[in-house]
């Protein structure tokens, strides 16, 4: 169902901006077709599905874009922090010793800071747009990444196939890409799915604090907080973005909730425990 609907989103989100009759950054006739309620039709007889925000422009097409913007910075974001914490992770736990304990303790004091408070710092060092808000997330996100790497791989270096490998003369670069790694992913893609939820997030609070994506370019932040004001004369221009997020929010962490119930249940039944 979680599945279901982040596909359903991402679809609407990559076709109904493209199919739209009119350009969502568009302002035409302001005074007529302002602040139009969902399911209204404007004078040339146009269709507004979730009504029209203060200049005029279709609702639901501008959140459709929005989704678009925020679903791709939140899963590029996640996929480039998991990247990075693998890599930082994996390179800690094979090399070992001071490069080790130098690596976890930068992720350790990164860590006691809230990631919050890591975002506004950078987001008021840097000028705010798409880019930023990137590099900000991938910056503030490849710690947990990194951790959960160098467990594992700490972990099945140990086994009996990596010193196999290891007596038949495997060069170590080659014995830690091509047999450690691959068996040390598990953690770090359930991680980088939870995460994907994350970032979203936190792009959508940025946008909404005006350090994110700006306007006239649409993402869900900056479209809550440009109908807040509007709450109870107009409350769909800034309900409409405020359930998307929470539905793509929801989708995302319960598609990674099962998917590490699904490695926890192949980590507890292995084929010596099958009748």
């Amino acid at each position: 169902m979680a599945l279901a609907a982040l596909l359903l989103l991402a679809l609407g989100a990559a076709l109904v901006p493209a199919l739209a009759p009119a350009d969502p950054l568009a302002v035409s006739d302001v005074l007529a077709q302002r602040l139009l309620p969902p399911l209204s039709r404007d004078a040339a007889g146009h269709l507004h599905v979730l009504g029209t925000d203060r200049f005029g422009r279709d609702l639901f097409t501008r959140m459709m874009l929005a989704g678009r913007i925020s679903l791709a910075i939140g899963i590029v974001g996640s996929l480039l922090a998991a990247a990075m914490g693998t890599v930082i992770g994996a390179v800690a736990a094979w090399r070992g010793g001071v490069l080790d304990a130098a690596v976890m303790a930068v992720a350790d004091a990164l860590l006691a800071i809230p990631r919050l408070v890591l975002l506004l710092v950078c987001a008021a060092l840097w000028s705010p747009g798409i880019a930023t808000v990137v590099a900000i997330l991938v910056a503030t996100g490849w710690m947990g990444v990194a951790r959960l790497v160098r467990g594992e791989v700490l972990g099945v270096r140990e086994r009996q196939y990596v010193d196999a490998a290891r007596a038949l003369g495997t060069a170590p670069r080659r014995l830690l890409w091509r047999h450690v790694l691959p068996n040390a992913l598990g953690p770090a893609i359930v991680a980088t799915t939870l995460g994907v939820g994350s970032a979203i997030l936190l792009e959508s609070g940025l946008s909404f604090l005006g350090l994110g994506v700006q306007p006239p370019v649409p993402s869900w932040g900056n479209m809550i907080a440009g109908g807040r004001d509007l709450i109870v004369t107009a409350p769909w221009v800034a309900i409409a973005p405020g359930l998307a997020l929470v539905v793509t929010v929801l989708a995302a962490t319960v598609i990674g909730d099962s998917l590490r119930d699904q490695l926890a249940g192949e980590v507890r039944v292995g084929p010596g425990d099958r009748a």
